[in-house]
């Protein structure tokens, strides 16, 4: 048992059962003993590989996008260039590295990583000289912003709600036999009507971020980019999305918490809403695939390949692989904002168009 098993389950025998929010909440953050704080699981050596890690191409061309956004603000003497959960700083340090060839933006930029895990700012540190830290997007100064989250949102807590037959019950973590175990207890009013079997998940963290993104292009200006996976209308509206991951694999939520990552899909109408609410303008979503096409990663990697002929065929495999629909394409999917009354940023058609 993980050290922080036995945390929880002295937490379960004072309070009683446990959430599954704050399950996720503890197994991904706590300060001792959480997935992210102890550990830097990115990459073929760690547990999964994010897009930035599959090719150079993916931060190199949201760099660009960020810097036409720039553009397009009429060049802001300063901004802030935030990125939610960076990771390593492997998209961050290519997004700087390709939008130096935008006169200004390097200069204006204000490099600011938001970001709880002391060992993953310490990566961020050698990869992108100069950052900012925020443990919240409250924390970074106002002013402009131009926002890039990739797969930041799917890590927050979520709570899971099943319908039963006697009415909606939220899924639990319990003890039996000195074992985590899952458990349903009362659910809250005010659930939608479904039918037995349904499963419903919600993400109250999530909602509060994109209201204050949302608030905050509303007030200063700037952009958003958010790049995820979930499906659209949500899986949450009809399945469990609740997903572990350690050493490429699927594994057990339950079995070790602290050591395996945990994540569910993101519910990107609900963002869209929230986004809004607080006064941004959203584009219609867009699948990775298309935004990544739009944006030119078929022209980027067949230079590379030029570049680089002895690796031609893995630029060609990686590019694939981050917009074909059988691989990351379409699951991944991708929400921009602006301010009011801004048009689409860089990638993004406008309602109605295709």
């Amino acid at each position: 048992m993980t050290p922080l098993a036995e945390a929880i389950r002295a937490e379960i025998a004072a309070t009683g059962p446990m959430r599954l929010d704050r399950y996720m909440a503890l197994c991904l953050g706590h300060p001792e003993h959480g997935y992210y704080m102890r550990r830097e699981p990115f990459g073929r050596g760690g547990d999964f590989v994010t897009a930035p890690e599959i090719s150079q191409m993916f931060g190199e061309l949201l760099g660009l996008w960020a810097a036409q956004v720039w553009l397009d603000l009429g060049r802001p003497a300063s901004f802030a260039l935030v990125e939610l959960g960076p990771g390593r700083g492997v998209l961050m340090a290519d997004a700087l590295r390709a939008a130096r060839a935008v006169p200004g933006f390097a200069e204006a930029a204000v490099v600011w990583l938001v970001e709880t895990s002391p060992a993953l700012r310490a990566e961020q540190a050698r990869r992108v000289p100069g950052a900012r830290w925020a443990a919240r997007i409250e924390d970074v100064p106002p002013g402009p912003a131009i926002v890039l989250a990739n797969e930041f949102f799917d890590a927050l807590p979520i709570r899971q709600f099943h319908r039963r037959p006697e009415g909606w019950r939220e899924r639990m973590v319990g003890v039996a036999e000195d074992r985590l175990v899952w458990g349903l207890g009362p659910a809250p009013d005010g659930l939608p009507p479904a039918p037995v079997g349904a499963v419903r998940e919600t993400c109250a963290a999530a909602a509060a971020v994109a209201g204050v993104i949302g608030a905050r292009l509303a007030a200063d200006g700037g952009a958003a980019l958010i790049l995820d996976y979930g499906a659209v209308p949500p899986a949450s509206g009809g399945g469990d999305t609740l997903q572990a991951v350690a050493r490429h694999a699927a594994a057990d939520p339950l079995a070790a918490p602290g050591e395996v990552d945990l994540t569910a899909h993101v519910d990107f109408g609900a963002l869209a809403v929230v986004l809004a609410a607080a006064g941004a303008s959203v584009a219609p979503l867009a699948t990775q695939g298309a935004l990544l096409g739009r944006l030119g990663i078929e022209t980027r990697a067949a230079a590379l390949a030029r570049a680089n002929p002895a690796r031609a065929a893995a630029v060609i495999a990686a590019a694939r692989r981050l917009t074909d629909p059988a691989a990351m394409g379409t699951l991944f999917k991708a929400l921009a904002a602006t301010g009011p009354g801004r048009p689409p940023p860089p990638g993004f058609a406008r309602e109605g168009e295709t």
